[in-house]
């Protein structure tokens, strides 16, 4: 993968670090909701995310919030975004920061 692809997987990590849940402080990325991003050749991103349950208060406006986020950053020329509870969202998931930030560490 070249570093045009890798620099648009940087902007896709920097933009998902604005998007927080609303029950939880921490933004979805250091969350751990995200599983995949892949960007490949012709701008087509494909993101692999979760919440934390799937009767989460959020359960159709996040996933819209990150499509619409991730359509606006320049040279992604399509967004997939697929929805998964497998495997289960679990604690475990939070970054080093998130553990931080919940006074967890």
């Amino acid at each position: 993968m070249g570093t045009e692809f890798l620099q648009l997987e940087s902007k896709i990590i920097e933009v998902l670090k604005t998007i927080f849940d609303p029950e939880i402080p921490v933004n979805i990325y250091d969350l751990g909701l995200i599983y995949e991003i892949d960007v490949d050749e012709e701008g087509k991103a494909r993101v692999v995310m979760t919440l934390t349950s799937p009767n989460c208060p959020v359960a159709e406006s996040m996933p819209e919030e990150v499509h619409e986020k991730v359509s606006a950053i320049d040279g992604i020329t399509h967004v997939d975004l697929n929805l998964t509870f497998d495997p289960p969202w679990t604690k475990d998931m939070l970054s080093e920061e998130a553990l931080l930030e919940l006074g967890l560490m």
